[in-house]
């Protein structure tokens, strides 16, 4: 094998709570993470020369070292000593630093395609423990599907799929950055958690409407508050039709799920014409549970 093509999927939290900051800096999470049907895609070629060399559509994705594709990669060549070179064509369409783990999941699904090019033999296990070095949301994405994440992220349980449904999902004209959130979060002050363990209860029970009513993300007391807009989103979102709308992960972006694919289309419509987001999706749940990991 010579070159491989790849999908890079992006995920939503379906609820997001912050149990503690730890002594290490990092904040216990917990989290349920849904993969959705929006997807960067990656050509990966082998080269002859020992080069690790990157290029992208959008021009201010970075195409060194500081591309978690490339780190990715990185890793992989210096633990099998791999002495060939690999070209990465990215194409990104998943937002960026938007709260859906497109850096992430291009990083796991680069794991993915140069463990199959050079035939290193890990199991996705082996892929996902080595991803957490490089961002606590790749073993995730190299896991995919309706999963519990606790820790900062990195454990993992598998939980049973979403029912599906039409997600709009809505990205303003900025970026956040997740570091800067969670520095602002004041944990101690944080006076209503969400109800994670409810919503895994009605996910078991494929109940998709108390899902979406529980559907809550703590981060937004920081994100919100900084930027309106998204409050108004989703205020949007759910006059027009939307079971529940929440920020995903640490934003801007801000998903509704819907179980008419009118309405979802009449609030992309309306938010449009507000001109309070500049990237509009439509799409749904991709559910691979059925799967033991892979792509």
């Amino acid at each position: 094998m010579d070159s491989i093509r790849i999908r890079a999927y992006g995920k939503i939290n379906i609820g997001l709570d912050v149990i503690k900051k730890r002594d290490d800096g990092y904040h216990e999470v917990k989290m349920i993470m849904q993969t959705v049907n929006l997807f960067d895609k990656l050509e990966i070629y082998k080269m002859n020369v020992p080069k690790i060399k990157i290029s992208t559509n959008l021009f201010y994705i970075p195409n060194d070292e500081n591309n978690l594709v490339y780190k990715a990669a990185k890793l992989l060549f210096d633990e099998f000593h791999i002495i060939n070179g690999i070209r990465i064509n990215l194409y990104k369409h998943i937002p960026v630093a938007a709260g859906m783990a497109g850096g992430s999941a291009d990083a796991a699904a680069t794991l993915y395609a140069v463990n199959k090019l050079f035939n290193l033999g890990l199991t996705n296990q082996e892929l996902m423990e080595r991803g957490v070095k490089i961002g606590a949301d790749v073993p995730y994405c190299l896991m995919k599907g309706t999963v519990l994440a606790t820790g900062i992220g990195e454990k993992l349980t598998r939980l049973p799929a979403m029912p599906n449904c039409y997600v709009v999902i809505v990205k303003p004209a900025f970026s956040i950055s997740t570091k800067k959130v969670y520095q602002s979060l004041k944990i101690d002050e944080i006076e209503h958690h969400p109800d994670i363990d409810g919503i895994i209860q009605a996910i078991e029970r494929k109940d998709l409407y108390t899902i979406a009513s529980k559907m809550e993300n703590v981060l937004e007391s920081v994100t919100v508050k900084k930027y309106p807009v998204l409050d108004e989103i989703k205020n949007i979102m759910k006059n027009y039709g939307a079971l529940g709308s929440v920020m995903s992960g640490s934003g801007p972006t801000v998903f509704g799920l819907f179980d008419d694919i009118r309405k979802a289309k009449t609030v992309i419509k309306v938010i449009k014409d507000l001109k309070l987001a500049k990237q509009f999706y439509l799409t749904d749940m991709l559910n691979i549970n059925a799967k033991k990991g892979g792509f």
